[in-house]
């Protein structure tokens, strides 16, 4: 019943394309735009492609970031994010997080998932190919990204708790906390960045979890 509440509210927010022309990424877009592609092969041996095309901005009408989708080269929809796109045997879903997407999928009609293929000129697109060519260091840089989340995350969380807990009203019920941990203003600061800087890299691989909500 939730999921096909959400399906009509995303169907709600897709708006039809004006069939203008899948524009290439260029280097200096990598910051501001992320790019995925979709090939469905048809039983006569022909594919049909998508591709979404979202940019790393909000809208200046609605205020939400939107995701494009182009039908064989040429713009086909859009919709304010999240957003489910119906396709060919089933939706392409896309979301995002404050540090960049944190899910597109291909979701079939039987529930099977399938990540779409970045552009390979991308941000996504790129450390795809890390982890394809060097999945030793690939390994080591997302390892390092769950790390800084933890440390950033964990401490920050733990200095909090001392000045929430002598809010007068959570003081009475359980009482006050002191924490074990006070660090300097930098560090904090150094701590915060690092786990921005981890969260970030995790999106790169829309990796997405509670511990990335945390570390924003």
């Amino acid at each position: 019943m939730i999921e096909d509440w959400r399906q009509r509210r995303a169907a709600k927010r897709i708006k039809s394309g004006d069939g203008r022309a899948l524009k290439r990424l260029r280097w200096w877009q990598l910051p501001f735009r992320a790019l995925f592609y979709l090939p469905l092969p048809h039983g006569d041996g022909r594919q049909t492609v998508y591709a979404v095309d979202i940019p790393r901005r909000t809208d200046p009408d609605g205020g939400k970031a939107r995701a494009h989708l182009y039908l064989d080269g040429r713009h086909h929809a859009e919709s304010k994010l999240p957003a489910a796109f119906p396709v060919a045997g089933g939706a392409i879903e896309v979301a995002i997080s404050a540090f960049g997407l944190k899910r597109c999928h291909y979701v079939t009609t039987t529930g099977a998932e399938h990540r779409l293929i970045p552009d390979p000129k991308s941000a996504e697109g790129r450390r795809a190919r890390l982890e394809r060519d060097h999945p030793a260091l690939s390994w080591t840089v997302g390892f390092l990204s769950v790390l800084m989340l933890l440390i950033g995350a964990g401490l920050n969380l733990l200095q909090l708790a001392e000045p929430i807990s002598q809010i007068p009203s959570i003081a009475e019920s359980i009482g006050t906390f002191e924490s074990p941990v006070h660090l300097p203003v930098w560090l904090n600061f150094a701590l915060a960045v690092g786990a921005v800087l981890g969260s970030t890299e995790r999106a790169l691989r829309l990796r997405f979890s509670v511990l990335d909500q945390v570390g924003k």
